[in-house]
């Protein structure tokens, strides 16, 4: 069977098909400029793949940037709500795709929960049915599983926005989120890192003192997720998670704040509990697909 599979960022829709297994076909990025652009060419990726497959897509999973609106029997269902992302602030993504594939089920669900089912189907998470995926790249966001199922609530986990502190040390005045001077999000993307140093965090050096204040706002979220949760690991994905030099900072920094608080064996040393994704920068899509194959399931 063919699936699609789609992730939704706030800088680029990762589109692709793929089958049972979660191995991608084809695959496009297109840039997240306009929603109607953007969706019209996702849409059509599809159509074409069908076409040159002669395979109708068995289903397709959406794993979107947002907020998101993930309650069926709201009115605004597959919409995503109040972003700071400009011009998609109450868009309908799951809709269109919807109305594109009347016969086809249709996950949805954020992005950062899909990247979490993709890690959990075929990825690092395989041994854990309660963990998080956090991503930290354009923006922050957090998802994973609780039990084995994918954590929603009234909405859904909003990780990113979690409040801190600010180090005295830190340049920035400001976070760069536009509802919160001082949350993760506003303090640890990539864009507060641009602001804070005047660079892409892609182009400072790995000893730069960035990297040390990167990692302790997110050992410092990391610490209240884990007291909080309980998870059986954390998966730090994302673009700003290339730097790899982080993982150590960041496990270190942990370590202190949890101050042998928490006793387990896999905590003394932290190495196979905070760790990059197994699929690497292909969470996204492929959790999308394992979405898709939920929805055709539940169907």
């Amino acid at each position: 069977m063919l699936f699609g599979g789609i992730e939704g960022g706030g800088t680029k829709f990762v589109c692709a098909v793929g089958d049972e297994a979660g191995q991608i076909h084809q695959w496009v990025r297109i840039p997240t400029i306009d929603p109607a652009h953007t969706l019209d060419a996702a849409i059509a990726f599809f159509k074409k793949q069908e076409v040159l497959r002669n395979e109708r897509l068995a289903a397709i999973g959406i794993g979107s940037f947002g907020p998101v609106d993930l309650d069926p029997a709201s009115e605004h269902y597959g919409y995503i709500t109040r972003t700071p992302k400009e011009g998609w602030a109450f868009t309908d993504v799951a809709g269109p795709v919807q109305k594109a594939f009347p016969d086809v089920p249709v996950g949805f669900d954020t992005d950062v929960n899909t990247a979490a089912l993709g890690e959990q189907r075929w990825g690092a998470a395989q041994d854990w049915d309660t963990f998080i995926y956090l991503t930290v790249g354009t923006g922050i966001g957090g998802g994973g599983m609780l039990a084995g199922r994918m954590l929603h609530g009234l909405i859904h986990p909003e990780m990113g926005h979690v409040l801190l502190p600010v180090r005295e040390d830190d340049p920035l005045a400001r976070g760069v989120c536009p509802f919160h001077p001082n949350c993760l999000e506003g303090l640890a993307c990539g864009p507060a890192i641009q602001a804070r140093w005047d660079a892409p965090g892609e182009t400072l050096a790995p000893d730069h003192p960035a990297w040390d204040l990167e990692a302790h706002y997110l050992a410092l979220a990391l610490v209240d997720f884990m007291v909080t949760l309980s998870p059986q690991g954390i998966i730090l994905g994302g673009s700003v998670m290339h730097q790899r030099q982080l993982y150590p900072l960041i496990r270190q920094k942990v370590r202190a704040l949890l101050n042998d608080y928490l006793v387990h064996p896999r905590l003394e040393t932290l190495e196979d509990y905070i760790v990059p994704p197994g699929l690497g920068d292909d969470a996204g899509v492929r959790g999308a697909i394992a979405l898709g194959q939920a929805a055709l399931a539940a169907d």
